[in-house]
């Protein structure tokens, strides 16, 4: 029973972490984003646009969204509880209902996102401003990442590879995710390549804080590589120990572990903000 007291606690802290603590930091975030901007500034920007009623619709979308599926944690936490605690619970069961949760978990954010997104390429024509001075500094990965870290990233898939190829398990779907880790990894220097050379978003935007978020979105997917990584390798060695049965557990780590990527993304963003503004984060 170790096993589900351990996944009980785990998915307790994934309602907390992504439905309480990354909501709260994308709220303070956002707020230090429109901080230092005055009202004119706003009102050339985004003309007819009550900005102090779109932020606070902003804000609100993300309590209520995040709330409620917070509650919806909670509520299935305490059948998980339940359920788990019979001698005969399903693993499928439990491993769909915390990957759906992870993906309902997301909705209220990726909705706000799509509202910001949609405002700033909505009103983003109207910028009168004339010619834009571009700032002449292109910056490589290594400007925003160690060089250590990204061998990691490299040698956390090697390593996964050659433990699937070395302890061939039947039972284990090892090939399968050899080619979803490759689809991720892909995926990823994709997401990493966008942050460093595609174009820019955000009118408001200073060239500190573009610096700052292309940091933030470079080591979050290279870290992501290695998380994942990680999480394949556990799941091989759950399944060579014959410990199926602790994968909610793993699951659970791996949400949480992203959530916390996030909001510490987040908390650093919100500091140099802070500093650029002279303000306390």
């Amino acid at each position: 029973m170790i096993e589900v007291y351990a996944f009980l606690a785990m998915f307790a802290v994934q309602i907390l972490a992504m439905s309480v603590l990354f909501p709260a930091r994308l709220i303070k975030y956002s707020r230090e984003q429109t901080a230092g901007v005055s009202e004119e500034r706003l009102a050339q920007l985004y003309p007819g646009v009550d900005q102090a009623v779109v932020t606070k619709r902003f804000f609100t979308r993300i309590r209520v969204g995040s709330a409620g599926v917070a509650v919806i944690g909670l509520l299935a936490l305490g059948w998980l509880s339940s359920y788990m605690r019979q001698p005969d619970w399903s693993l499928g069961a439990v491993i769909a209902l915390n990957s759906v949760y992870f993906v309902l978990q997301f909705m209220p954010l990726l909705l706000a996102a799509w509202f910001a997104y949609r405002l700033f390429k909505t009103r983003e024509q109207s910028v009168s401003e004339g010619k834009r001075t571009a700032t002449l500094e292109r910056r490589g990965l290594f400007d925003f990442i160690s060089p250590t870290i990204v061998f990691l990233a490299v040698l956390a898939y090697v390593l996964f590879v050659a433990l699937v190829i070395i302890v061939q398990r039947e039972s284990f779907p090892g090939f399968f995710l050899i080619g979803v880790l490759t689809l991720v990894y892909a995926m990823q220097a994709r997401d990493v390549h966008k942050a460093l050379y595609g174009k820019k978003q955000g009118p408001l935007d200073t060239h500190t804080i573009r610096t700052s978020r292309t940091g933030f979105a470079v080591k979050f997917h290279v870290y992501m590589c290695i998380v994942i990584a990680v999480f394949f390798a556990t799941a091989f060695l759950i399944d060579v120990l014959d410990r199926k049965k602790w994968v909610p557990f793993a699951m659970s780590v791996l949400f949480v572990t992203i959530a916390l990527l996030l909001s510490r993304g987040l908390t650093a963003l919100v500091r140099q903000s802070a500093r650029q503004s002279g303000v306390p984060s």
